[in-house]
């Protein structure tokens, strides 16, 4: 296997995971509240596999090359974008008091937080531009055992870094949950997603 192409692919997909999006900001809530965090970075990270693999591997081109789906694609992760955004908002300006106890939050229960992870991944058409179009095409111009290492190394820095984001939101959990931190979490994420949403918006229409 060749190190250098799976350091590669390590690289490139850290690029493209650890900027604050969906997944990130959902992994990172549920690290705070310690509710499921591990099967939450479990979850995205398998997911993450399922669509990188999917790109690398023949998808992206199928995507990239269909005009219409690609721009239905886009348009479907600019709204759940600017919904997510606006969902941060919303939470960042919530009394505390009216803030879910510990206890509330765990009766959720884990199938709640996998519902939840599969929604914030499945569900953001962003996830497609990243995993399945962008990889897909720089790793389809890999061949053979190549091709699978820049896989290996994309899939790797997904697990990495979301159960360092998960493991890393517990430990720190009894800070990052303070009112005035997590107002602030809150308002970085939904400036984030604006800020993502635009970026898809000005694309579409140059």
């Amino acid at each position: 296997m060749n190190f250098w192409v799976l350091l590669q692919g390590f690289g490139l997909g850290a690029t493209m995971i650890i900027p604050i999006g969906a997944q990130n900001a959902y992994v990172l809530n549920q690290g705070i509240k310690r509710n499921h965090h591990l099967t939450t970075a479990t979850v995205c990270s398998l997911l993450d596999t399922t669509f990188i693999s999917l790109g690398i591997f023949g998808g992206g081109a199928i995507l990239s090359q269909n005009d219409m789906l690609l721009t239905m694609v886009t348009l479907g992760g600019i709204l759940f974008l600017m919904g997510y955004g606006m969902l941060s908002l919303r939470s960042a300006f919530k009394q505390p008091a009216s803030r879910e106890s510990r206890g509330e939050v765990l009766a959720r229960g884990k199938r709640t937080v996998i519902l939840g992870a599969l929604a914030v991944t499945v569900l953001n058409p962003h996830l497609y531009l990243d995993s399945v179009v962008i990889l897909g095409s720089i790793g389809g111009q890999f061949e053979g055992s190549d091709r699978i290492a820049f896989a290996i190394g994309t899939i790797l820095a997904s697990f990495v870094w979301f159960y360092s984001l998960s493991i890393g939101a517990a430990k720190l959990g009894p800070t990052l949950s303070k009112p005035k931190v997590k107002k602030g979490i809150d308002l970085t994420v939904a400036v984030m997603m604006f800020a993502i949403a635009a970026m898809l918006a000005r694309g579409l229409i140059a």
